[in-house]
């Protein structure tokens, strides 16, 4: 074979490449073309604006557990012998109901002794206001004058310092007597009559039963920004098996920690509490965020 025979099949071949790549440029080309379409497809369903508006008409879910409107774990000021335990677990007490009282003895005798105190400086400085004197003018005419200024002054200072002891004494004895600060139910007697009252540990336990509210353990600080109070929700007790309407009343201005996720509570109140509705069980909150 010559050398011009060679030329003349390798120019074949070069052709026949050619040709190849064109026709497969021409087959590869409309799926090209659907493939770019498609993934503008995607990226529009999964743009931000999408997202946005999915979210704007959505609820946020979380878990929840039921707490009291009002809880206090009462105790004394002072330290000394328990008197007395009025109430029991359980019973319904009224603000300013007296709860329990402490022994103490010197602290009543403090108050009478003040009474006393007091008395005896409102009798002179009434004494001195209205006292007079027996005095003569030049001519030896007698007549009669009240006591000068400062000393019915005086008077009036002593008067007011016992009264500031007596109060003092009435305060300090009242801090023995346990009083209810609102409205509420006995939940829990952490100590009994003849024991002695310790300042770290409370006497008993206060809460406002009848009035029940949710609390959320777990909302997200992604969703928070979506609550605001006012908001209306759907609340379904796990124990009751039932859900119930109720609205939010306060979110938290403090976030908290949970398992290294950053949570914010959201306070939520029935709008009518459910019969058999217990402290602590657990519910399930979903708020209407539109």
């Amino acid at each position: 074979m010559n050398r011009s025979s060679l030329t003349t099949n390798d120019a074949k071949t070069r052709m026949t490449s050619k040709n190849i790549r064109a026709t497969s440029r021409f087959h590869i080309r409309p799926f090209t073309v659907f493939a770019l379409n498609f993934l503008a497809i995607l990226a529009l369903i999964a743009s931000p604006i999408s997202t946005v508006r999915a979210q704007a008409g959505s609820s946020v879910t979380a878990s929840a557990v039921i707490v009291p409107a009002q809880v206090a774990e009462l105790g004394f000021l002072n330290t000394a012998i328990i008197r007395e335990v009025n109430v029991r677990q359980g019973d319904a007490v009224k603000a300013g109901e007296p709860l329990a009282t402490l022994d103490t003895p010197e602290l009543e005798y403090a108050v009478t002794a003040a009474q006393a105190a007091y008395r005896s400086a409102q009798s002179y400085a009434e004494l001195q206001r209205y006292r007079t004197v027996q005095k003569y003018d030049r001519r030896g005419h007698k007549y009669l004058e009240t006591e000068p200024r400062e000393v019915v002054q005086k008077g009036d200072a002593l008067a007011a310092r016992a009264q500031a002891s007596l109060e003092v004494a009435q305060a300090t004895l009242a801090q023995s007597t346990l009083a209810a600060p609102f409205d509420g139910t006995v939940v829990a007697i952490h100590a009994r009559t003849g024991e002695l009252a310790q300042l770290d540990r409370p006497v008993l336990t206060l809460a406002t039963l009848d009035q029940l509210q949710i609390e959320t353990t777990d909302l997200s600080e992604r969703d928070i920004a979506r609550i605001q109070v006012g908001q209306t929700a759907t609340v379904f007790v796990d124990a009751l098996g039932e859900k119930f309407s109720a609205r939010v009343i306060a979110i938290a201005p403090r976030a908290n920690t949970l398992g290294g996720d950053v949570i914010y509570k959201v306070t939520l109140a029935f709008d009518e509490q459910p019969i058999g509705l217990l402290w602590g069980m657990t519910a399930e909150v979903t708020i209407s965020a539109e």
